[in-house]
């Protein structure tokens, strides 16, 4: 759906002309009917990248293809959806006539705009506020009608530039249910983003970029290798000699003992020595490296 070759853009900048490599060679590929999260601090280049896949701005250098045609192929953009990072909406329009107005630029017959306006004010939960003016919407309701628009011309592809920055939890929430719900019909979502935990929940694959560079890409499992950072162990009603197994890792909660274990082996023999002592055994939780985990430690090597 997305492929890029060497893909690089240097702006220049200041009273000289000083160059500034936004994006330096990127090489990505996005299959169908995936979520991608793009990844990566402010200012590593994701807003420049899906720029030049929209067309908004031209790469110094590298190819791009959209749906397997060139991003000169105009003809490609009537089945591509976006919703940039600041949009601009005109407060005076309701929901209803917005989507409209979005829909008339497609050239979308009138019975068909009709039927599709009330599906997607449905699906982003604004079926009750079509007649409100926009200016009244809050910043989530804006995320969730700027989606709706993306939709307008019921898109293979779905760019998205940080969709849930600045929204609340609950905000979040549910734009990350309007993506998973854009995978099951079937559609391709391709999203930048800072906010790692709403890109862990729900990405099929993530890439990372930082100052430019694409350090890593694929599946979270594979990223993260499922590496295990410790072994959480919660019980009550132990003694010292259970604690003096641990060397590090330990905090009490009440009549609890909270136990930072380095593997298997010692949790056994937590378990064995507790059942001796009559203890009870809460909780055995297996904590492992997060993508919050990695990003920082990549991020910061780089």
């Amino acid at each position: 759906m997305i492929r890029t070759e060497g893909l690089t853009k240097v702006f220049r900048v200041g009273f000289w002309g000083r160059k500034v490599t936004a994006l330096s060679y990127l090489n990505l590929q996005v299959n169908e009917k995936e979520i991608f999260g793009f990844l990566g601090p402010n200012g590593a280049g994701k807003t420049t990248t899906l720029k030049l896949l929209m067309g908004l701005i031209y790469p110094t250098s590298g190819r791009a293809w959209l749906l397997g045609r060139e991003l000169t192929n105009a003809a490609v953009k009537k089945e591509i959806g976006f919703l940039p990072e600041a949009p601009y909406f005109y407060d005076y329009l309701t929901a209803h006539e917005f989507l409209r107005f979005y829909g008339g630029l497609f050239e979308i017959e009138k019975n068909l705009l009709k039927g599709r306006i009330e599906r997607l004010l449905e699906m982003v939960g604004l079926s009750d506020n079509r007649h409100l003016p926009l200016g009244k919407f809050s910043k989530g309701m804006l995320q969730r009608i700027g989606i709706a628009q993306a939709l307008i011309n019921d898109p293979r592809l779905v760019i998205l530039d940080e969709p849930m920055s600045g929204l609340d939890p609950i905000g979040r929430r549910e734009i990350r249910d309007i993506i998973l719900k854009l995978r099951s019909d079937g559609k391709t979502v391709f999203f930048s983003s800072h906010i790692l935990s709403d890109a862990e929940m729900i990405c099929d694959r993530v890439g990372i970029l930082n100052r430019g560079k694409l350090i890593n890409v694929g599946r979270l499992d594979e990223i993260l290798e499922a590496r295990l950072k410790y072994i959480e162990v919660i019980a009550e009603g132990v003694g010292a000699e259970v604690v003096s197994k641990i060397d590090k890792g330990v905090m009490t909660a009440g009549d609890r003992i909270i136990m930072r274990l380095g593997n298997e082996q010692q949790v056994n023999e937590v378990i064995e020595l507790t059942s001796k002592m009559n203890g009870k055994v809460i909780s055995i939780i297996p904590q492992k490296e997060s993508l919050e985990d990695y990003f920082i430690k990549e991020v910061g090597t780089n």
